[in-house]
């Protein structure tokens, strides 16, 4: 017998943000006016229902319906650096503009990442050091202007993350290979700090960090080592992780957050930006991994992964990607925007938990990944069996909860995800007392939500 033991009575802070995502909908809109927006072929309403708080805007220049080359990155939208910085005319917007309004229309936070795609093209053009640090600040904070300020004909929208950079690290031992940067990590040392002085001194309410690292210990630890050297401020420190072990994100988060510590960042947000399920890298292990991402295992995955965050040190999680026709989308139907997948159902459920607003005490046994929340608007319980062996044998489980009052009468409703339910409501009870307890077989992959109002 395995146990979930849950007190709703006891408080352990806020539900964070565990379901925030890479990239925002696709959305094609029609007949744009001041106040007139047709859309049309979207998956728009699903994002209003997942309630994704933030999108992280990486890699979205990979993606038509964002605008492709044109579309976030620094040198797409300011594409010749030798151009005069505070020209209006130097910037082009467009596409990034619509992608911006879709993303709003979603409900969601931009989390904007300043650079540039992954290059894993056979020529490089956008990952190389700047020509002068000095100048490439100067272009994001007119790009912050743009969007936060309404300079240059833009908007005065609620952007309060600026992400410098992305995966700096990655191949840093020899970055005549990497895809994402090709300087020395001193060069990028160099870029980093120029920029977050910068753009702090700009912009001192808003939350400028990075570098959103890939997973080396030993560069993460040489770089804010530097950044304390060098007096930089960071109000988020972002980082990224591909596993399939539910223990080696809490692992990753802890390390960063002792890192974070020992360099006196302990204010520092601590943001894991990009995370999936991957078995292995290349040939039938990351095969796997894609069709993964597309069923019930990645979704039992998922729910584990955000389950485990809120545990952690981690202050925010951003699953990667909700690009459409992507092959790390496990959210969304790649044919049909709007159809949404397995991997789709457990953000609507940890929403749930999100806008109750309060984390209670909850406990778990090995395999079983539970978070528990409550509020003004009730009670609720999301929790799978997940190990990663497809042939591990169903759990009997005892779920045990109580604090919920004694003379109060509560309405609990069961909601299933496995291989023949989405997210369906399969039973609905009443009881009284504080006290609950619910005995189940859990087969793996198996996941449930339980929500409970008075």
């Amino acid at each position: 017998m395995s146990n979930i033991t849950v007190d709703f009575s006891k408080i352990k802070g806020k539900i964070k943000p565990m379901h925030a995502v890479n990239n925002g909908p696709s959305v094609h809109f029609s007949n744009i006016e001041k106040n007139t927006v047709t859309v049309y072929n979207s998956n728009l309403e699903r994002f209003v229902e997942a309630g994704f708080p933030y999108v992280r805007t990486h890699d979205a220049s990979f993606c038509s319906r964002y605008g492709l080359e044109h579309t976030v990155d620094v040198a797409r939208i300011f594409s010749n650096f030798d151009a005069d910085v505070d020209d209006p005319a130097s910037y082009d917007f467009v596409c990034t503009d619509d992608y911006m309004r879709c993303c709003e229309a979603a409900g969601a936070k931009v989390f904007y990442r300043l650079g540039a795609r992954i290059e894993h093209e056979i020529k490089k053009y956008n990952i190389f050091p700047p020509k002068d640090n000095k100048k490439w600040a100067q272009i994001c904070e007119h790009i912050i202007r743009h969007y936060t300020e309404g300079w240059a004909d833009g908007f005065h929208m609620d952007m309060e993350y600026w992400e410098i950079w992305n995966e700096p690290d990655l191949g840093w031992e020899n970055p005549e290979k990497s895809p994402t940067w090709r300087g020395t990590k001193e060069e990028f040392y160099d870029l980093y700090e120029v920029a977050s002085k910068h753009l702090k001194e700009k912009f001192p309410n808003l939350k400028i960090g990075g570098p959103a690292i890939a997973s080396s210990y030993e560069w993460t630890d040489m770089f804010l080592s530097e950044m304390k050297k060098r007096d930089v401020k960071m109000d988020f420190f972002s980082w990224h992780i591909y596993t399939n072990e539910i223990e080696k994100v809490a692992k990753r988060s802890e390390w960063v957050r002792e890192l974070l510590d020992k360099y006196g960042y302990s204010d520092a947000e601590s943001i894991l930006d990009e995370w999936n399920y991957v078995l292995e890298w290349v040939g039938e292990g990351l095969e796997y991994s894609r069709h993964t991402h597309w069923n019930n295992k990645g979704a039992s995955f998922n729910l584990a992964v955000m389950c485990e965050g809120q545990r952690t040190s981690c202050d925010m999680l951003m699953y990667y990607d909700a690009r459409p026709t992507n092959g790390w989308n496990g959210l969304f139907d790649p044919l049909t925007p709007g159809k949404a997948l397995k991997g789709f159902y457990p953000f609507v459920m940890f929403n749930k938990l999100y806008k109750l607003g309060e984390s209670a005490e909850c406990i778990s046994d090995k395999d079983l990944h539970a978070c528990a929340a409550t509020g003004d608007e009730g009670k609720a319980i999301m929790f799978t069996h997940y190990n990663d062996t497809e042939e591990t044998e169903t759990k009997k489980v005892t779920l045990d909860l109580k604090g919920f009052g004694s003379d109060s009468v509560t309405k609990a409703k069961w909601y299933l995800l496995d291989d023949n339910h989405d997210m369906d409501l399969i039973y609905e009870i009443e009881f009284t007392g504080d006290e609950f307890k619910w005995i189940a077989d859990m087969p793996n992959y198996t996941s449930y939500m339980i929500e409970f109002t008075n």
